[in-house]
């Protein structure tokens, strides 16, 4: 072999070496390194012949392969989601204003309520009158039934005398004539010729002012919320003043039955405030809304505490130093029966009642009650509650209340 074949040889062996090495260093560099990364093959571009897409300047949420930060594992496909915008708060619900029942016609509508309640009155009444035999027993129980009606003593003699007039001027107890004598008396008793409208109209270029006042659990704010209600469906502007600062609840209560009917309400924010500041301030905002009238709730009191009568008598002249006191509404229960005419006769020494408002009066069958308060006070029943229902005040209406108790 010459010198030259001897020199490929050692190439050919050194080469086979250099290869061996080589890849030997490459295996040992792979084992403390780790995986190599691999990238995907370059994309074609949208549209033929234009740029290849850069991946490294996909936008986010592109499809692509991503590297875990501080590794060097691949990772598979993946979609990212893109950060979701901030979503604005929805807008709080617009409360629902509720359209009361127009109140024309609602004591008819509850006349049956009333007549349920009164049927000891009425059918008792016709009952004895039209049974053919009118001795002196029977006016006696005739006499009876009107006064545990609480018709009163004065009103119950003057009804028996007329009735006894007429069966003795016509000889006859027929049960239909009967019915229509007993009718024409009790009418007028209750007296259909006063004025039971309640002020509701701007007076001399100001809003009206209606103080309502009673003892306690006669519904008083209920009364008041209600009587909104009566308003607002007449087309009344109203404004609520909560100047009953002692109840806890009071307050809430009647700005939730403003709120229905979208009514504003004047309310002190603590408890145990001046109601008589209260009330002015409710009076002074009512003037400045331009309304029509300011209905003024205030704290229930019993009639034999001085005190309490003498707080609710400066409310009235606190009032009055920026507006005269309309009308004073008496809110009374009707159940109490006479018990209701003692309370009645102190509130109208103290603050001037110009009309009640009897309450309950579906739930008993006291109805005289109304004809002795009217006789006692000289003030008419304006409205009258029939139930717990938003719409069940009425405007007094005294022949559907004569009908009902003789149905």
């Amino acid at each position: 072999m010459s010198a030259i074949d001897t020199l490929w040889e050692y190439l050919a062996v050194a080469v086979g070496i250099i290869v061996v090495v080589g890849g030997i260093a490459l295996g040992l560099m792979r084992g403390r390194g780790g995986r190599t990364k691999e990238l995907p093959p370059t994309p074609p571009s949208s549209a033929p012949g234009g740029p290849a897409v850069d991946v490294d300047a996909a936008p986010e949420g592109a499809i692509g392969t991503l590297e875990r930060p501080g590794s060097t594992d691949v990772l598979e496909p993946s979609v990212v989601e893109p950060e979701l915008e901030a979503v604005p708060p929805a807008p709080a619900p617009v409360p629902t204003i509720e359209r009361p029942e127009a109140p024309a016609g609602r004591l008819r509508r509850l006349r049956a309520r009333l007549a349920r309640s009164n049927t000891a009155l009425g059918k008792g009444l016709l009952a004895l009158l039209s049974g053919g035999r009118l001795d002196e027993a029977a006016w006696e129980e005739v006499e009876d039934t009107l006064l545990a009606a609480d018709l009163g003593v004065a009103a119950t003699t003057d009804l028996v005398d007329a009735l006894r007039t007429k069966v003795a001027v016509e000889g006859t107890t027929d049960e239909a004539t009967v019915r229509g004598w007993l009718r024409e008396e009790l009418l007028t008793l209750v007296d259909p010729t006063m004025d039971r409208s309640v002020v509701s109209s701007r007076v001399d270029g100001r809003p009206a002012c209606v103080l309502v006042v009673g003892v306690n659990g006669t519904g008083k704010t209920t009364t008041v919320g209600k009587l909104a209600r009566v308003l607002v469906a007449e087309d009344k502007d109203v404004v609520l003043g909560a100047a009953d600062t002692f109840r806890a609840a009071a307050a809430d209560q009647l700005q939730t039955w403003g709120e229905r009917v979208g009514v504003p309400t004047v309310r002190s924010d603590r408890d145990g405030a001046d109601p008589a500041a209260v009330a002015f301030d409710a009076v002074r905002a009512a003037a400045e809304m331009e309304a029509d009238v300011v209905l003024v709730d205030t704290a229930g009191r019993l009639q034999n505490k001085v005190g309490l009568m003498d707080e609710l008598g400066k409310v009235k002249r606190v009032i009055e130093k920026q507006s005269p006191v309309d009308e004073v509404l008496l809110v009374l229960d009707a159940t109490t029966g006479q018990n209701g005419m003692r309370q009645a006769e102190v509130f109208s020494q103290v603050v001037g009642i110009t009309g009640i408002v009897l309450t309950k009066l579906d739930g008993t069958a006291k109805g005289g009650i109304v004809v002795a308060v009217q006789r006692e006070l000289g003030v008419p029943v304006k409205l009258v509650g029939l139930g717990e229902g938003p719409d069940d005040l009425a405007p007094f209406d005294p022949e559907a209340f004569v009908d009902a108790i003789l149905d």
